[in-house]
């Protein structure tokens, strides 16, 4: 592994991280029951994978596309799909009425909310003080009650952790770790579709990354397979915990500051996808709140609306582009539309 600081051409520091040899690491497969459980839902439909030819030829690359999480199962995000499985499953196991509870930046919470409501059960959902109002309005309106804590997201997840009832988290801790596999296992139903829709698996695909629960489930698509796919995460400047991890050779926290793509500012990476992060991932980096902001702008221009946590492959992809060498088709998970 390789970790480069590189100044030469950007005004901020930023960090860069390489797995050359990533694409060999092998894990077991992804379960194969829950792409038909998601299909016998009402709202189930493939996302969009759109091409967007005027960024590729920006970059260099034969073929771009963006996976577009802005309508995911009636939600606004790809959350829906990790929280759905993992409600399902929570639920074989309890008889009557119950309360689930997780902590959130925003979209986990309210999909949590929307299963718990489905099923016509509770929810009780933790954001950090920092989550924009209208978020947490969305989260309430799903009849959720929602507590805001005085403090980080780590915090959040610390004070759902403590509460009555079934706590319903993407993000493994010691000691908990069967439902949040649960909810990796439902991201990938996102993956399955990319390889249906472009025929084949992509050269590259471009992750936004929090605690690492998504960049997990992407993993194990493609590292249980025989493919030579590589893998690339992205991260706040403000918040790049697996960085630091990586950097480190195990598991940090580290502190975090406020930063536009809310739902990457995590300080911890899951204790369950922290060795498919540390095994599978061909490069990282960590992007700034302004060149987030310009992918944004830039995808909209490419009728790709997404939010700032979408938009943080784009960015990634223009700081690693140098590095990365020739690229055929190439795939920008965006996993949120506006907010």
């Amino acid at each position: 592994m390789r970790w480069t600081d590189d100044r030469r051409h950007r005004t901020l520091v930023f960090m860069k991280f390489s797995h050359p040899d990533a694409h060999a690491w092998r894990c077991p497969p992804a379960p194969t029951d829950v792409r038909d459980f998601h299909a016998s839902l009402p709202d189930y439909a493939p996302t969009p994978l759109t091409e967007v030819p005027g960024l590729a030829k920006e970059l260099g690359v034969g073929r771009l596309f963006v996976k577009d999480e802005s309508s995911r199962l009636g939600l606004p995000a790809f959350k829906a799909l990790g929280a759905s499985w993992a409600v399902h499953r929570v639920l074989k196991d309890h008889i009557g009425q119950v309360t689930l509870t997780a902590a959130t930046d925003g979209n986990h919470g309210r999909a949590v909310a929307r299963a718990a409501r489905t099923a016509g059960q509770k929810a009780h959902i933790f954001v950090p003080h920092n989550v924009p109002d209208q978020a947490v309005d969305a989260i309430r309106a799903e009849q959720a009650e929602v507590t805001v804590v005085n403090g980080t997201y780590d915090d959040a997840v610390e004070m759902a952790r403590k509460a009555d009832g079934i706590l319903v988290q993407d993000m493994g801790l010691p000691g908990y770790e069967e439902i949040p596999a649960w909810i990796v296992d439902g991201y990938g139903t996102l993956c399955a579709e990319i390889d249906e829709q472009l025929g084949d698996h992509p050269d590259l695909v471009v992750i936004p990354v929090g605690v690492g629960s998504f960049a997990q489930a992407v993993i194990t698509h493609y590292r249980g397979h025989d493919t030579k796919t590589r893998l690339v995460a992205v991260e706040p400047d403000t918040a790049a915990c697996v960085l630091e991890s990586l950097r480190a050779g195990e598991r940090k926290t580290i502190p975090t500051g406020d930063t536009i793509m809310t739902g990457l500012n995590c300080g911890t990476p899951s204790t369950t996808a922290w060795p498919f992060l540390r095994n599978g991932l061909s490069a990282a980096v960590a992007i700034s709140d302004a060149e987030c902001a310009k992918a944004v702008e830039d995808l909209r221009a490419n009728n790709v609306h997404s939010g700032p946590c979408g938009a943080a492959p784009l960015a990634g992809l223009r700081v690693l582009r140098d590095d990365l060498g020739p690229l055929g088709t190439v795939v920008l998970i965006s996993t949120e539309g506006p907010r």
